[in-house]
């Protein structure tokens, strides 16, 4: 329980502020978490560098990101919390502290049962050496009464032992029922902990799939905005972009704030002027994002032409009667 609070909440001063909270019955104050905080940052870094910059857009791009990721890891915490930490957290504090009282009880009785019959035994073998002592020939009156009295005695202690026994025996058995009817509950307990462990794996099965995607959309963003070799020169990024030695969409420099350089075409500019449509091979596979997307496969051959007041790193794209924005960096114009 303990190892799962610092799972969902790694932050000690935070949990503790939790915990505080809970016990004055008084709900939290929300706290922007760790991925929401560096999302904010990158954004604010982003549009202080110019939304019009490759750099500065890009930073805009991966601070929203993190800022969905960010909530998302809310939800994470929330889910886990309800349907698997506090039903665990109820049945330790509640159910299982008082099976674990009621064990103990139950051992104290059967110490009390056990000390009860080595009385009862260590009477009943004091009488039978008396009797026999008592049936031997002996002299005098005065060690006859004295031995009368001894035994009656040690009778009455081992009628008292007896009593003592049948009550801690009572005592014993009904805390046995006690406890067995307590640990009956413990299958039933343990189906319900196992569908709350089934929630728990669920909610991070969402979370990790929805970071997953999250972070996949981010990465086509990025690779329409510039070329992949823009982004890392490295590395090989899911859509990789042609160089400028070939006749690519996308050959003249444009230099960032950065000082990388992203490609713009110069055989756009006159399609752009001249209102017309080309013939354009794919270059790769590209998954459109929404319904005003193109969707292309690699290699086929589609018409692009451009519209007016579209972002000039994209055309629209023509295939039969289907129709959408393209990105340039995936296209080579055909003479």
């Amino acid at each position: 329980m303990k190892q799962t609070e610092v799972l969902l909440q790694p932050n000690p001063n935070a949990r503790i502020e939790e915990f505080v909270y809970e016990k004055l019955d008084r709900k939290a104050p929300s706290r922007i978490n760790n991925p929401e905080l560096l999302g904010q940052y990158m954004i604010d870094a982003g549009t202080e560098f110019g939304p019009g910059t490759a750099y500065g857009n890009a930073l805009i791009k991966c601070g929203e990101t993190q800022k969905r990721i960010g909530t998302a890891d809310r939800e994470l915490i929330q889910s886990s919390a309800l349907n698997f930490l506090t039903p665990l957290r109820n049945f330790i504090e509640g159910d299982y502290k008082t099976i674990a009282k009621e064990r103990k009880l139950l051992q104290n009785k059967r110490l009390d049962l056990d000390a009860a019959k080595t009385r009862l035994k260590k009477a009943k073998a004091a009488e039978t050496r008396a009797s026999q002592l008592n049936s031997a020939r002996l002299e005098g009156d005065n060690i006859m009464v004295n031995f009368s009295y001894m035994l009656n005695f040690l009778h009455v202690k081992w009628l008292k032992s007896e009593q003592e026994l049948r009550i801690t025996q009572s005592e014993f058995d009904r805390q046995a029922e006690i406890t067995r009817l307590l640990l009956e509950g413990i299958s039933s307990t343990h189906a319900h902990h196992l569908r709350c462990l089934n929630d728990f794996v669920e909610a991070q099965m969402t979370y990790y799939a929805q970071c997953y995607q999250y972070m996949l959309d981010l990465q086509k963003q990025l690779g329409r905005c510039f070329p992949s070799n823009y982004c890392n020169n490295n590395q090989t990024s899911v859509a990789p972009v042609p160089s400028a030695s070939s006749n690519v969409i996308g050959s003249s420099a444009l230099t960032s704030t950065s000082g990388l350089v992203i490609t713009s075409p110069s055989n756009l500019i006159d399609l752009k002027e001249c209102g017309g449509s080309r013939k354009a091979r794919v270059l790769y596979d590209y998954d459109a994002a929404n319904s005003s997307e193109l969707s292309l496969l690699a290699d086929e051959v589609i018409t692009v032409f451009s519209v007016v007041g579209m972002d000039s790193d994209w055309l629209m794209g023509e295939r039969g009667n289907q129709k959408g924005r393209v990105p340039i960096t995936y296209l080579e114009l055909l003479n």
